[in-house]
């Protein structure tokens, strides 16, 4: 039987697959799970969400809800497993903050959550949370290992890995989607023939390689890439099968608008394509990410690149409006429905604890840090490889090199990530300021003094949400 403890349990949508994931898992019946959240409300829509898929699937699990801080402790104690999915500060006021103010200084973001300004002030308020759960969990539960979905995922992950003796690896969907997706935009068949290696940085991991019976694709991938830009590549027969891991109610409008962009060449990937063309390698991480990731696609001298490669500015504080209206209509659907039930994702979650549990091996995509693990980057960053789980735990995989233009724009990354774990770790401005001027994205656009001044701006702006800097 496992025990789990879910830390931000209030998302419902997410505990839902995670934990449903669990409870329809043969080999996890009768697990032990343990909802902890500071929103009362949420909490309690999540706690009867899952009680229906409980009752409706034959888990017999015993869920338990924990509300507050002051019961953190007792939802951890003797957890073997802790899924951390929480979000500091939420969209109001934090997320607004990440925008609002960066764009007083002429800084556009996208979606702010992984690198640039908003990357940084998210792992700065979200970090000291984290070092708390820790302490409980070497505490209570020592033994647990801390699965972290949370973003920023390299910098929130590095903090538990250097800074306290929690096991933990870090989780993002993008990897085990990546290769289906790619082939799928190209009208290219994916089937249990096609091998792929990826490896890089959270967001910005490389595919390596990809193949077909042995079959290197990336010729005929370059070659539509090209083909479908121009509007000129037709698109597959059927277009549902590239939205197979949204949701169903979704996937017949995402299709159409899919079918639109093959014939315009105007299509979400463009940034990608255009990273692949002059970096040689597709990249994991949608394009609405790697476009701040970068210096190249969002420059207020050159506002013509947005529509060239179809930069979606301002997306999260977009999709978060959505999300929170969508959850106002969806909510009856899942937390008043007793004959709710579940089908296993893709989500990793559920596959670690099964394979620790059954010793039964399953390979990750997990974020560990690199110690040798990739050559041509720094020892103490997060890296994204390959992972082995079994009943011993996770045992990354040693990649060796990455090519050396793609190790060069992941250590451009890595900087901002280090820096800002430094801040974290001191408590001192100057790592924030460090992390901000070295940031490719913020560098590439403001000055000096405008990039001190806006983090000054920042810090007082978030005021009660991170500890005192000095």
């Amino acid at each position: 039987m496992a025990n789990i403890t879910f830390m931000g349990a209030g998302s419902t949508v997410f505990a839902k697959n995670v934990l449903g994931d669990c409870m329809v898992t043969p080999s996890l019946k009768g697990s032990r799970i343990a909802l902890y959240d500071i929103d009362e409300h949420r909490l309690m829509e999540s706690k009867t969400m899952l009680d229906a898929i409980n009752a409706n699937v034959g888990a017999q699990a015993e869920i338990v809800p924990y509300l507050g801080v002051e019961n953190r402790k007792e939802a951890l104690r003797g957890a073997q497993y802790v899924v951390n999915a929480i979000q500091v500060g939420g969209y109001a006021p934090c997320t607004i903050t990440d925008f609002e103010i960066p764009k007083k200084y002429g800084l556009r973001q996208t979606i702010a959550d992984t690198l640039g300004i908003g990357g940084i002030f998210r792992a700065l308020r979200t970090i000291p949370v984290m070092l708390d759960f820790a302490r409980d969990i070497e505490e209570v539960c020592p033994g647990a290992w801390m699965l972290n979905y949370s973003n920023p995922m390299a910098m929130l992950t590095g903090a538990m890995l250097r800074f306290t003796n929690v096991k933990t690896v870090g989780l993002c969907h993008s990897v085990q989607v990546c290769a289906e997706h790619l082939l799928a935009g190209l009208a290219m068949p994916y089937d249990e023939k096609t091998q792929w290696l990826i490896a890089g940085i959270n967001h910005q991991a490389w595919l390596l390689e990809i193949t077909q019976d042995g079959k290197d694709l990336y010729p005929e991938i370059k070659r539509r890439m090209y083909l479908k830009e121009q509007g000129k590549l037709d698109p597959p027969e059927n277009l549902i099968v590239m939205f197979s891991h949204y949701p169903e109610e979704a996937r017949e409008a995402m299709a159409k608008k899919a079918l639109e962009e093959f014939k315009t060449g105007k299509h979400g990937d463009m940034v990608r394509y255009e990273l692949t063309r002059r970096f040689g390698y597709y990249i994991t991480e949608s394009s609405e990410h790697n476009a701040e990731y970068t210096p190249y696609f969002i420059k207020n001298r050159y506002p013509e690149l947005i529509d060239r490669f179809n930069v979606p500015l301002d997306e999260y504080p977009r999709r978060c409006i959505h999300q929170i209206e969508d959850w106002e209509k969806r909510r009856d659907t899942l937390v008043s429905n007793p004959s709710l039930t579940h089908t296993r994702t893709f989500e990793y979650g559920s596959y670690i604890i099964e394979a620790m549990e059954t010793n039964k091996p399953y390979k990750i995509g997990g974020n560990v840090l690199n110690n040798g693990l990739i050559d041509n980057l720094p020892s103490q960053a997060v890296v994204e490889v390959p992972c082995m789980v079994d009943k011993t735990g996770v045992m990354p995989c040693r990649v060796g090199n990455l090519p050396e233009q793609c190790a060069a724009l992941n250590r451009t990354n890595i900087n901002v990530q280090l820096l800002t774990l430094e801040a974290a770790r001191t408590l001192k401005k100057e790592y924030i300021y460090q992390a901000a001027l070295l940031d490719p994205h913020t560098s590439g656009e403001l000055s000096i003094d405008d990039i001190i001044a806006m983090c000054d701006e920042l810090i007082a702006a978030h005021e009660g949400w991170m500890p005192q800097y000095r």
